[in-house]
């Protein structure tokens, strides 16, 4: 039986059409959720639109339509961007739907049962575009005297009758979680910073509001919604099928990597495990927290008017090469900055004209000199076996320990090593300057490259599915290959020998121009 792996996104909040960063976040998890599938692990992927709060009735009442119309719009957009970026996700979730209602009042009354509810008054300071209440000592003040929260936002003073949660009564539990389980929180710079917070004290947390009604009824308290939070988690479990004992509960939970943006970390690793000890439900294993995505060095803003259409981006350079580059530019983990002419420049050197030249010249040479026909492994030299043994190592070893690391910029950088060396190897050996001097040398050569361009595109599946399935299916590779451990080089010789042939080869990555005024590069 396959070993179940089960990763979620954190869910898209659809005040808004998507931007470049929830896009970003969607496509590292796909990569992931690719490779372990590759590896024989069965994913359980999970992503969707967090649906409910003050935020969505009062976007809902500014466009004069209902919370729940513009929820039914917006998780389209969200749904529909996904699809074209090619991600294979099992589960698109919305909290608006009945069992996710029943999920977080099951999860409600679990923490009431457990005696970590209570009914008394909030006064405090709350952000509405957060979706975060804060203490007094986390603001800041804004340049025309208003408090602002940690984040930047506005915030205000909100007095209501609520429940609250006994999050002070968890504060050890905590602490004690992340010094037992110190990869629970990742990378270290996040787990440091809430340690940091929890060491400094936690007070009850209000889980309730009264003064709208867009979200989850309070179990016997229906003048009560849920704080958007309670319920926004909840979809972690109500994907599996909880509260009811699923097959999928069972084989899945606990999540093996809550995958979400670093401004949401608290509430994923402090709330969150809190909520599940009270509930007595196990914890997840591993939350990483990734860094911003910034637009030339700038966050995205519609007052600045920087904010990207991802699906836009897409369509002008291609779903693969964006996401290779979102993946290849910098750290995951780390905030990075992007540009059209980084886009441009990343894809004309790396894939068009390393990668995609690479495969042009061995599968045209086949092509032209061989009659399409796979060239004969005839005998290999010491040159040809430090080059295969150098893609082998690269292949199965060096990008799946990446991989499963999240250091996909690493991982690729290996890759791109790999591919060079296969550039040099070519150059050298001048396969087209043999033809006439040494047919034999020459078909091996071509043997050698064909075999390891095979492997390269194979270890690259996960971050770009449609290129690499389009140039494995035109080489003939099974799709009972298409696993770094299996394609190896043992295939080749027996594939060489059934008569397969190549047709004309196509370009694999057209080069890109670089935008022309600064409108086009904003």
């Amino acid at each position: 039986m396959a070993d179940p792996f089960y990763l979620t996104t954190a869910i898209h909040y659809p005040n808004g059409r998507p931007h470049i960063g929830h896009a970003y976040e969607t496509i590292a998890a796909d990569v992931l959720a690719r490779f372990y599938r590759q590896a024989g692990r069965d994913v359980r992927f999970q992503t969707g639109t967090d649906e409910h709060g003050l935020k969505m009735a009062q976007k809902a009442r500014d466009l004069g339509v209902t919370p729940r119309e513009l929820a039914d719009e917006m998780s389209g957009y969200f749904r529909s961007l996904f699809d074209e970026l090619d991600i294979t996700y099992d589960r698109f979730i919305r909290t608006s739907e009945d069992e996710h209602h029943r999920a977080s009042q099951a999860i409600w009354t679990a923490m009431e049962r457990n005696g970590d509810l209570y009914l008394d008054r909030y006064e405090g300071w709350y952000s509405i575009r957060d979706e975060a209440y804060y203490d007094e000592s986390e603001l800041t003040d804004g340049e025309d005297g208003e408090k602002l929260s940690p984040q930047g936002t506005p915030v205000e003073w909100t007095v209501e009758e609520s429940w609250f949660f006994r999050l002070s009564a968890y504060q050890d539990k905590l602490l004690s979680l992340f010094e037992e389980n110190p990869d629970f929180i990742r990378p270290e710079s996040r787990r440091n910073e809430v340690m940091r917070f929890v060491e400094g004290g936690l007070r009850d947390l209000s889980i309730s509001r009264t003064s709208f009604d867009w979200g989850v009824k309070v179990p016997g308290a229906e003048n009560h919604v849920m704080y958007v939070w309670v319920d926004a988690l909840t979809n972690y479990l109500t994907g599996l099928g909880y509260p009811d004992e699923t097959e999928d509960l069972a084989k899945f939970w606990p999540a093996d990597l809550h995958l979400i943006g670093k401004d949401i970390t608290r509430f994923h690793t402090v709330y969150w495990p809190a909520f599940l000890m009270s509930a007595g439900i196990d914890l997840p294993k591993q939350v990483f927290a990734h860094g911003f995505l910034l637009n030339r060095g700038q966050k995205e803003s519609k007052s600045l008017g920087n904010v990207t259409d991802p699906g836009e981006l897409a369509q002008l350079y291609g779903v693969d090469v964006l996401r290779y580059f979102l993946l290849r530019e910098f750290s995951f983990g780390q905030d990075g900055s992007y540009s059209r002419e980084a886009i441009v420049n990343r894809s004309n050197s790396e894939l068009a004209n390393s990668f995609g030249n690479l495969a042009q010249r061995t599968l045209s040479l086949i092509f032209k000199n061989c009659g399409g026909a796979l060239p004969a492994v005839i005998g290999q030299d010491d040159v040809d076996e430090a080059l295969m043994a150098h893609i082998d190592r690269v292949v199965r070893k060096e990008m799946p320990a990446a991989y499963t690391e999240l250091a996909f910029a690493q991982a690729l950088e290996a890759w791109m090593g790999a591919v060079s060396a296969c550039n040099a190897y070519i150059d050298a050996a001048a396969p087209w300057a043999l033809k006439k001097t040494d047919p034999e040398r020459m078909e091996q050569v071509l043997a050698t490259l064909y075999t390891c361009i095979a492997q390269l595109a194979v270890s690259v599946i996960p971050v770009m599915p449609g290129s690499m399935a389009k140039l494995l299916n035109a080489m003939g590779v099974e799709n009972n290959l298409r696993d770094p451990q299996a394609i190896g080089s043992a295939w080749y010789p027996a594939m060489a020998q059934i008569g397969f042939t190549l047709e004309k080869p196509q370009g694999l990555f057209p080069r890109l121009d670089l935008p022309e005024t600064e409108e086009d590069v904003a």
